[in-house]
């Protein structure tokens, strides 16, 4: 998956719930594309830059007679999110992507599967729903989040999965409670084989272990403050264990974003630790 850094057209820009769904015009990234990808945006323009920031792709589709438009999720809670947020259409942007050394490995075998995500950092679920779809792969899904407007794209996902289960905090939209409340019974009904997530720490966390306690595998789609997206600042440190069982740190950005749910040694991440 080689990167191409372009200048991008913001085709539309819809605010959905507390989040604002940015399609661009990217030529060379969604052609790359494959889940789990993300793209580092630059914001600001003229004389006015902050540094890079990166963001999931969401969905890759054709759109107002262009083959792979790429739509961003973007939620606006500091001063970048908030400038890319508040471009319109025909505005441009400079676009780095597709970014991750990997991304989600797919089944072989048309496995049962269950995909869990929370909040905005769902969005790359969507994609891979898709493309477990094309491989046969019966596809159920766990959504959570605080209450309904931080809740991504249900519509979408009852579309895409044969099952879903929706929870939020406030009870506002299915059951109340966290994403970790609803894993045993949403693994026990799907049999899943395999386990993806993406969110929040402790959703990939939550999820990594209900995997192991049902015997399944899980990869976890990690989302760390990643500066060049690259490798090259070393920016992004996850602490993991190698395959040879010993400690080690990996980047984010190209030894991920996905990796073995089993293999992050979580309580470090949690620390902020990286040794």
């Amino acid at each position: 998956m080689s990167p191409v850094h372009v200048t991008a057209e913001v085709l539309a820009s819809k605010r959905i719930g507390a989040f604002q769904h940015v399609t661009l015009v990217a030529p060379g990234v969604g052609e790359r594309f494959r889940p789990g990808a993300f793209v580092a945006v630059s914001v600001g323009t003229g004389g006015y830059h902050l540094a890079r920031r990166a963001f999931w792709i969401h969905q890759v589709r054709p759109l107002g007679g262009y083959a792979a438009t790429v739509t961003l999720v973007v939620q606006p809670r500091g001063e970048g999110t908030r400038w890319l947020a508040g471009r319109q259409r025909g505005d441009r942007v400079e676009v780095t992507g597709p970014l991750g050394g990997r991304p989600f490995a797919l089944p072989k075998e048309p496995v049962p599967v269950l995909l869990v995500g929370e909040g905005y950092g769902a969005a790359p679920l969507f994609a891979l729903a898709e493309r477990l779809r094309e491989r046969d792969c019966p596809v159920n899904l766990v959504l959570g989040a605080p209450d309904e407007a931080h809740l991504l794209s249900a519509l979408e996902a009852r579309r895409t999965a044969r099952a879903v289960t929706i929870v939020t905090g406030d009870g506002s939209v299915g059951a109340r409670g966290s994403v970790a409340d609803v894993l045993p019974e949403a693994l026990r009904r799907s049999g899943a084989a395999v386990v993806y997530a993406a969110g929040p720490a402790t959703t990939l966390h939550a999820a990594a272990l209900a995997a192991e306690e049902h015997g399944a595998w899980s990869q976890v789609a990690l989302e760390q403050r990643t500066t060049c997206g690259t490798g090259l600042c070393l920016g992004c440190p996850v602490p993991v264990v190698g395959e040879d069982g010993v400690a080690r740190t990996a980047r984010a950005c190209t030894d991920g974003p996905v990796v073995r749910g089993d293999r992050v040694r979580w309580d470090d991440l949690a620390r902020g630790a990286s040794a």
